[in-house]
This record gives C-alpha cells, sequence and structure tokens, in this order.
C-alpha cells in the first residue's frame, strides 16, 4: 500500500511515524514548549532524526473544549516553521488544520500532506486540497473540539465510523482528490467514551476504506491515562504500547509525540503482524 503526496510516494509496507510538532499555546500535552519559531524547528529536527516519516505540525489546538484560532493567526504560527523545515529535514510535512486558508498558505510553504479532524468538511477546504496536489488524512470525529466528549452516542460505533469515512473518501474523489492520496483515521478520542476508542482500536483491520491507509492517533489521550491512570506528561509507557498494538492491528501510519520509543513500537506491531499473517 502506498501514499502519495505532493512531492513524494510513502512505501506503506510497512507502519510509519507520523510526529507531532504543535505551535500552539493550549494543546493538551505540549502546548507552549515549541511556540517559537527557533524552537519548533529544532523539535521538528529532532522529531525527523529519530525516524518520523512525517511531521505533523498544528497550530490550533483541537483538544476538548479546545477555542478555536482564526486563520490568520493560524497561519502567522504554522507558516514560518514549515518554510524553515521545507528542505532542512527527510521527512515530508505535513500541516494539521480545517482551514482552506491554512491548507494553501502552508502547501505554498512547504507542507505536501494535510491532516484535518473534521474530514474537509470546512467551507473551501475540499477544493483547497483538491487543487494543491497534497496528500490528505481524513478523520471522524463526532462534534466540535468544543463539546465533543459532552454526550457521545453511537449505535454501533465501528460501522457509523467505517460509513463516515467511506463517504468523505467518496466526496474527495468527486471533487478530484484521488483515492491514492487519502488516509483515514478513526479518531481516537474525538467524540467517543473510552468503550468507543477501545472497540475502533481492536477492530482496526475493519475501519479502513478500501485502498485508504489507516493513520491512529493514541498518544499521551486521555484513553491512556484513564487505563494507566497517568498525567499527560507521564503517558509515555501506555502511548508507545498502544503504537505496537496499533501497527500489530493494522494501522500503516502511527501519530506520536515520542518518536523515537514509537519507531520500535511500531517495528515490534509489524513484526508481530507478519507473523500472524504467515509473512515472518
Amino acid at each position: 500500500m502506498k501514499l502519495v503526496l505532493r512531492d513524494r510516494t510513502l512505501d506503506l509496507a510497512e507502519p510509519l511515524v507520523m510526529g507531532v510538532l504543535n505551535v500552539t499555546p493550549d494543546s493538551f500535552s505540549d502546548g507552549g514548549r515549541y511556540f517559537s519559531v527557533e524552537e519548533a524547528v529544532a523539535q521538528g529536527e529532532r522529531i525527523a532524526a529519530d525516524g518520523a516519516a512525517i511531521v505533523d505540525i498544528g497550530g490550533e489546538s483541537t483538544r476538548p473544549g479546545a477555542a478555536p484560532v482564526g486563520a490568520e493567526e493560524e497561519i502567522r504560527r504554522v507558516v514560518p516553521v514549515i518554510e524553515r523545515l521545507a528542505g532542512r529535514i527527510g521527512a515530508a510535512i505535513s500541516v494539521d488544520t480545517s482551514k482552506p486558508e491554512v491548507i494553501s498558505a502552508a502547501v505554498t510553504a512547504g507542507a505536501s500532506m494535510v491532516n484535518d479532524v473534521r474530514a474537509l468538511r470546512m467551507p473551501g477546504a475540499m477544493e483547497a486540497v483538491a487543487a494543491s496536489g497534497a496528500a490528505v488524512c481524513l478523520m471522524h470525529m463526532q462534534g466540535e473540539p468544543a463539546t465533543m466528549q459532552q454526550r457521545p452516542d453511537y449505535s454501533d460505533v465501528l460501522a457509523e465510523v467505517r460509513q463516515f469515512l467511506a463517504s468523505r473518501v467518496a466526496a474527495c474523489e468527486a471533487a478530484g482528490i484521488p483515492r491514492e492520496r487519502i488516509c483515514v483515521d478513526p479518531g481516537i478520542g474525538f467524540g467517543k467514551t473510552p468503550a468507543h476508542n477501545l472497540s475502533l482500536l481492536a477492530r482496526l483491520a475493519e475501519i479502513g476504506v478500501a485502498g485508504c491507509p489507516v493513520l491512529v492517533g493514541v498518544s499521551r489521550k486521555s484513553l491512556v491515562g484513564i487505563i494507566t491512570g497517568r498525567a499527560p506528561g507521564d503517558r509515555y509507557a501506555g502511548s508507545v504500547a498502544f503504537a505496537a498494538l496499533a501497527a500489530a492491528g493494522g494501522a500503516a501510519i502511527v501519530r506520536a509525540h515520542d518518536v523515537a520509543a514509537t519507531v520500535d513500537a511500531v517495528k515490534v506491531g509489524s513484526a508481530l503482524r507478519r507473523a500472524a499473517a504467515g509473512d515472518a
């Protein structure tokens, strides 16, 4: 399986890691740590050196209850970092945004992928990606970040997530974004209870839309804290464990904060998946 980005093609025969770079003051785990351009660029270089295939740069927190950020401010946060990292690191650059203005500015600056928690549902976002040539990750989210965790409700979470993702892939194809440029994300922690999250993670192999790789992000999320009793900064071990399990269960890309350890964990999970398939 492959994913075609604007400037390269990623071979997903073995799972890859997407490293998280938040240039925000309020992200749930590392808000404010990399808010200056210099700190963010240095962290992006570390993420790439630690083995991430993709560096995912976000300028607006999407944690539960997060306040929205205007497009102009989001561009001010992410574009200088993208410009300085482009050409300096071997990893691809992704922009974590929903806004068409930010998508266009980020791709012009050097991003080759868009990671959108709203699955290109914001007016103009789909057209911006189609025109850019960038790859896109379509994520499932019930509700909006400000309210999504108040009362998550599903009759069948797996079926509803799959149906939503399939409908968004179809909409992208109709808008001129080929399937080879699309991956999908079940949206762990985005409008879901712990039981919903665990159900999706246990059945990752059933989530994928034909031809679209599955991206999973569990790193430092509340699910890890609920299971382990740890605060966000202490969820290293639980996050790495989930990374290995996700790779074993069918994830093609694992999004993580602790990149070096996650790269190793994903290799372990991938080896287990091959063994289960008789390919070890």
